[in-house]
């Protein structure tokens, strides 16, 4: 399980980590931020495979994946 966080004040609603997104999970917001732009949010977290593809697509860097540590098996 990962996490997305989105830095929605740097966000310009540019959708290229829509584009690259291989589960979907990244949308629209209908939220604007201070500047007026369309930000992006996560519809579902729970289904973030942790690729960091949204990250690395991201012209402004506004997001960050942080993965979550596999817990050890017993």
């Amino acid at each position: 399980m990962s996490r997305i966080e989105v830095r929605e004040d740097r966000c310009k609603g540019c959708l290229l980590c829509t584009t690259v997104c291989p589960v979907e999970i990244i949308v629209q917001s209908e939220r604007f931020n201070a500047q007026g732009y369309k930000v992006i949010e996560v519809k579902d977290m729970d289904s973030c495979t942790g690729c960091a593809s949204c990250a690395r697509m991201c012209p402004d860097m506004c997001i960050t994946v942080y993965k979550t540590a596999k817990a050890a098996k017993e």
